[in-house]
């Protein structure tokens, strides 16, 4: 779900210090809800190519785990990659 909510948010633009080094904030407003930003508008293909790019990660762990000797967490991380993709193809 954290991969999903990361591809929704938008990149900080010129100005912020993430997006430029600035540390300047010229126009900066203040009050509540002055920080919140809209979000990206995800498309189902969208989501899915992201859970499918997690559970491959996923899979790369779990073989880097299995390498450590650590054979049951391995097991674990494959369980749980297969309920997120048995999830993905029952919502189609």
């Amino acid at each position: 779900m954290s991969a999903i909510s990361n591809a929704e948010a938008v990149e900080p633009g010129p100005g912020h210090p993430a997006g430029t080094g600035s540390t300047h904030f010229a126009g900066a407003v203040a009050g509540l809800g002055a920080g919140e930003a809209e979000r990206r508008h995800l498309t189902e293909a969208d989501v899915a190519a992201i859970v499918r790019q997690e559970a491959a990660e996923r899979e790369a762990a779990a073989v880097e785990y299995e390498r450590a000797g650590h054979v049951t967490e391995a097991a674990r991380m494959r369980q749980g990659t297969g309920a997120l993709m048995a999830a993905l193809e029952e919502s189609g």
